[in-house]
């Protein structure tokens, strides 16, 4: 990972986002972690980390130095709420859903080629899968990101499938953009995807499509269960059920646009 500087950027604001986005993705992390895999230059490193701690963004801890993110931060983030108006209304409905097929429940938008999840239901066994919501994955890797991927239009998941190397996390996992371009026709048309131990093994999920606003949010839903709790009929067991919930969700919403597929 590099701090690269975008086109037309301020390159000390680019880079002190991406300290803050490097932070936020890791808990806690080290000065020397941050210069290696940001690529930076130890000065400037310890220039906009004393600003960025000043400021409130970032914190450190005065016994192990380490840096983590700041009440800043966290004040900021209360102040969006772009998404709390899907994520509440789809909670209750998620709710229903996890007590209903016993297993996982997420919700998430697409970011670029990634799927941020904005909320999760777990399931009642004691066995299931963990995450986090503001959780990010890669979106090849997941029929969550394959449902939201084919919310696209076509030439645009291309472009975003092969502008970057997929990294493989299971023998299971697609990296190649053909192949998935091929599944995320399939989920167009079907209304539905699935992974199977794709971004973590033994584990199976499906997904559907859920909303798109024609603007910036795109979001999909999914049940997520470990393998050894389905069978060779899945997903079949749960995809009628969370159709029905994606559907209730959007009506719901009351905006924007329905799928025709799901």
């Amino acid at each position: 990972m590099s701090a690269k500087v975008s086109e037309g950027a301020v390159k000390s604001a680019d880079r002190a986002l991406a300290i803050i986005e490097f932070v936020a993705e890791r808990g806690s992390v080290r000065f020397q972690d941050i210069v290696d895999d940001l690529s930076l230059a130890r000065s400037s490193a310890h220039a906009l980390l004393r600003t960025l701690v000043a400021s409130g963004w970032l914190q450190q801890d005065p016994h192990t130095r380490a840096y983590a993110l700041g009440l800043r931060a966290w004040q900021i983030g209360q102040k969006y709420n772009g998404n709390r108006g899907l994520a509440e209304i789809a909670r209750p409905h998620m709710d229903v859903l996890a007590k209903t097929v016993g297993e996982t429940v997420q919700l998430a938008r697409l970011d670029g080629i990634e799927n941020v999840y904005l909320a999760i239901r777990e399931s009642p066994h004691p066995f299931r899968l963990a995450s986090s919501v503001g959780m990010r994955l890669h979106s090849h890797a997941t029929a969550l990101g394959k449902s939201l991927l084919s919310q696209l239009d076509p030439e645009d998941a291309r472009k975003r499938l092969t502008a970057v190397v997929l990294p493989r996390f299971t023998e299971h996992t697609i990296t190649d953009p053909d192949t998935l371009l091929h599944e995320i026709a399939q989920t167009r048309t079907r209304g539905y995807s699935t992974d199977e131990g794709e971004y973590l093994a033994g584990t199976r999920c499906v997904a559907v499509p859920l909303i798109n606003d024609g603007a910036e949010l795109i979001a999909a839903l999914s049940v997520t269960a470990p393998a050894v709790r389905t069978g060779d009929d899945w997903p079949e067991p749960v995809l009628a059920e969370l159709q029905a919930t994606a559907a209730k969700i959007r009506s719901a919403l009351g905006n924007g646009r329905e799928l025709s597929s799901a």
